[in-house]
C-alpha cells in the first residue's frame, strides 16, 4: 500500500486577506475556497493551487522563523519577474545561500509570517548528478 504523493500543504498566518494577495498577485496561485465564517477546521481557512499543488493558509499563530521550507518548481528565466513581483508586495527576499554550479538557482522569500519558500529551478536529478561528479 504506496504513499501516493502530497494531498495538500497547510500553513499558518495571521492575515488570510494579505496572504491571499501574496499567492494570487505575486506567484499567480488560483484561490478556489474560503470558509469566511463557515469553519470546517481550526480556524477561517483558504485553498489555492499553484503548479497542481492544493494550498491551505488557516488563521493562527504561526510557527517561528526556520530553514524549514517549501520549494517551487520555477524556470529559470522567470525568476527576475518573481522576485520584482514579490519585492512589489512588500515580501522579505532572503540572500541566496552558497551554491556549486549545476544544482540550479533559487529564490527564498518569507511571507508576512515567517514561513519560508523558495522558487528553484533545479531538478532532484540534476542535483544528484552534480553531487556525484
Amino acid at each position: 500500500m504506496p504513499v501516493l504523493g502530497i494531498s495538500h500543504l497547510t500553513f499558518v498566518v495571521r492575515d488570510l486577506e494579505r496572504t491571499a494577495r501574496l499567492w494570487r498577485e505575486g506567484l499567480g496561485a488560483r484561490e478556489v475556497y474560503d470558509s469566511a465564517g463557515r469553519n470546517f477546521s481550526l480556524s477561517r481557512e483558504k485553498f489555492f493551487v499553484l503548479g497542481g499543488i492544493w494550498l491551505a493558509f488557516m488563521e493562527g499563530e504561526p510557527a517561528a522563523r526556520s530553514y524549514r521550507h517549501v520549494a517551487f518548481e520555477v524556470a529559470e528565466e522567470d525568476l527576475p519577474g518573481f522576485e520584482t513581483r514579490l519585492r512589489g508586495l512588500g515580501v522579505e527576499i532572503r540572500p541566496p545561500r552558497p551554491r556549486v554550479e549545476g544544482e540550479g538557482c533559487s529564490l527564498y522569500f518569507y511571507d508576512f509570517d515567517d514561513n519560508l519558500f523558495e522558487l528553484h529551478t533545479g531538478t532532484l536529478d540534476q542535483r544528484l548528478a552534480r553531487y556525484r561528479a
